[in-house]
Parts: structure tokens; C-alpha cells; sequence
């Protein structure tokens, strides 16, 4: 692990230190990382919102049902290489 070491106002520096006796954490660490780890899975659900929207702005609508499904998987295998259609 590598180290990064930041500054902090005091009254930010109380804010931490009260969120690691409150919030279980052991070190001030273990909640930036904790922050961190949330703001990335925060940024990841955005990023899949954004691709979902984008999915359903691309086109027509099609219904997906299991013959859809069976289609697909039909189409999949016959394309040159796959293990199905060398």
C-alpha cells in the first residue's frame, strides 16, 4: 500500500476523528478509504445510469423473451470465431 498524506483545517481534521470514534472505523485512513470506495461505486452506478439511458434512446424497442434469448444464442454460435462456428 502507498501512502498519501493530506492537510486538513482543524475543524475538518475534528470532523474525521469524530466519524472514526462514531462510525466503527479504526483509523482516519479506514474512512478516507471508505469515502473513497463510496464515491467510486457512486460514479460507477452514474456511469451505468448513463449507459442504460443511452441504451434505451438507441432505438426501436424490442421485446426480449426466451425466444429472443434462443435467436440470439443461435446467431452467436454461427458466427466465425466462436468455438460453435470456427
Amino acid at each position: 500500500m502507498t501512502s498519501l498524506n493530506i492537510s486538513l483545517p482543524e475543524p475538518l481534521r475534528a470532523f474525521v476523528d469524530e466519524k472514526v470514534k462514531t462510525g466503527g472505523y479504526g483509523t482516519a485512513s479506514e474512512y478516507i478509504r471508505d469515502l473513497i470506495r463510496r464515491d467510486q461505486a457512486q460514479a460507477a452506478e452514474e456511469r451505468l445510469e448513463a449507459l442504460l439511458i443511452e441504451g434505451l434512446d438507441s432505438g426501436d424497442p424490442v421485446e426480449v423473451t426466451s425466444g429472443f434469448w434462443h435467436q440470439l444464442r443461435a446467431e452467436l454460435e454461427e458466427r466465425p470465431g466462436t468455438p460453435e462456428g470456427r
